[in-house]
């Protein structure tokens, strides 16, 4: 089946959290949440925080993962409060295979929400919705082993460290060979 014709929401609830795939017009937000975030962001992100952006980039950007997700081959996902409607974080799954029904999670959290829980529950969320709405039967977390903060989610959520990548990757800046943990969730 063309994933094209899988239907699910566009958008789900937690507690606290809306999850949801983004709309033209939220490039400011995200934009400014980079840009609160900048360092830290830089710390993990080789190519998306390396670079330089603009508010209109950061739009066109949206609107191309808008349209990925509408085609089932990228499912962004902006992350807001509830109540407050403020912008959290950005997430997604990844790599999508539809034929094993496999994921890759991934995320970022504005440096300004961090520290409340937001970011767990978001990926608890998105774990849920995977395997509920898209009858995901793998899903996978990928981090640099260094990344204390992003590697404490996954173990939070009972996913299973199936190994270390060694010497695969290198550090955001190019100046070090990293090693990659990858963690999993079977259904």
């Amino acid at each position: 089946m063309n994933p094209i014709l899988i239907d699910f929401p566009n958008q789900f609830t937690t507690e606290r959290l809306l999850i949801r795939a983004p709309l033209p017009g939220e490039g400011k937000v995200v934009y400014e949440s980079i840009l609160s975030s900048i360092n830290e962001l830089k710390e993990w992100f080789s190519l998306f925080a390396q670079n330089e952006h603009s508010e209109q980039s950061i739009e066109e950007i949206l609107r191309e993962e808008h349209v990925k997700f509408i085609k089932r081959e990228y499912l962004r996902f902006l992350i807001f409060d509830k109540e407050t409607e403020q912008f959290i974080g950005l997430s997604g799954l990844y790599k999508p295979d539809w034929e094993i029904r496999k994921f890759e999670i991934g995320y970022w959290i504005d440096t300004r929400m961090s520290g409340k829980g937001y970011m767990t529950e978001a990926v608890q969320g998105i774990t849920n919705f995977a395997f509920t709405e898209l009858k995901a039967r793998r899903l996978e977390i990928r981090c640099d082993t260094l990344n204390y903060k992003s590697k404490a989610i996954p173990e939070r959520l009972g996913f299973q460290l199936e190994g270390t990548l060694r010497c695969n990757d290198l550090s955001a800046d190019k100046s070090q060979v990293r090693d990659t943990h990858i963690y999993a969730l079977v259904k």
